[in-house]
């Protein structure tokens, strides 16, 4: 059993992206979500449409491709005309 500050995953963790860089998150049915920080050994990503943050480890995440930044863009621009909390 891991300790409660332990990090499960040997490996060096990657350096942190800037803030705002789009990500998809490959455990979760690669999910786009933009960048917010770094806490222990997780990384925390929010939609770009808005909603919960959430984390994931590291290892999971890779850039987002062109067409997925302009799927989550529109997705962001749609939900700002609907008027929805961002």
């Amino acid at each position: 059993m891991y300790g409660v500050d332990a990090c499960p995953n040997t490996e060096e963790p990657p350096d942190l992206p800037a803030l705002g860089t789009l990500l998809v998150d490959t455990s979760r049915n690669n999910r786009v979500g933009e960048f917010r920080g770094g806490a222990g050994c997780y990384w925390s990503l929010r939609p770009m449409g808005g909603g919960t943050e959430w984390e994931v480890e590291p290892r999971h995440v890779r850039l987002a491709l062109p067409i997925e930044q302009l799927r989550a863009r529109t997705a962001r621009a749609n939900a700002r005309s609907r008027g929805d909390i961002l």
